[in-house]
């Protein structure tokens, strides 16, 4: 049965959920990579789900490379490491 619209993929574990339980993170035209907390901001977006493990799995995967097809500094998974632990605490 196909999901419903509101859905997405986390691009670490690749579990489907309704959007607003998931982190989206943004690219702009510029390249410049931020988490969009708000889920607003204009620009591509691409989602993970807020726990530790999947931020680490999606560094380790390269997922958020595989989803914008470019490549993504280290230091942004750190930072999205860290966002996520603030969350889970």
């Amino acid at each position: 049965m196909a999901q419903p619209n509101w859905y997405r993929k986390c691009v670490a574990c690749g579990k489907a959920r309704p959007k607003n339980e998931l982190l989206r993170i943004v690219k702009q035209k510029d390249k410049l990579l931020e988490i969009d907390f708000e889920q607003v901001k204009p620009g591509r977006g691409a989602y993970c789900c807020p726990r530790k493990e999947c931020a680490m799995l999606a560094e380790k995967k390269y997922g958020l490379e595989k989803s914008y097809r470019c490549d993504i500094d280290r230091s942004f998974y750190k930072q999205l490491i860290k966002q996520v632990e603030k969350i889970e605490h």
